[in-house]
């Protein structure tokens, strides 16, 4: 299922956080990605609506299942694209960047040909 890039990047962020923090606010969200509190409490309400997240009484944010799944999967994108992106020599910044945009489109079976390309060519 395909949902709007800005949803994936919500679900990324709360995935990269949770990481970090036991527990996820929507303040966190709101200082991670530099947005407003209004534009964070709209994407958290969208997301609740589609089944991505689950926020308890006292505004604990967790991914569900299927927001898990989308999170993780441009997660993997973002970090494998940055890493292959500053190893072709681009300098860490840019390719951080450009593995943000490419990871939301980019199909599977191209991310995946590309991953076993250069998983294959590695040496060690």
């Amino acid at each position: 299922m395909k949902i709007q890039e800005s949803a994936e990047n919500y679900l990324e962020t709360i995935l990269m956080i949770s990481e970090r923090k036991p527990q996820v606010r929507s303040i966190d969200i709101v200082n991670e990605l530099e947005f407003s509190k209004p534009s964070v409490s709209v994407a958290m309400k969208n997301l609740r609506q589609n089944g991505y997240v689950l926020m308890d009484k006292d505004g604990y944010i967790t991914l569900t299942d299927a927001g898990r799944t989308i999170a993780e999967t441009m997660y993997e994108r973002h970090k494998f694209l940055s890493k292959w992106l500053v190893q072709l020599g681009v300098d860490e910044k840019t390719a951080v960047y450009d593995a943000c945009r490419i990871e939301h489109v980019i199909s599977a079976a191209s991310f995946e040909a590309i991953k076993q390309h250069v998983e294959s060519h590695q040496e060690g």
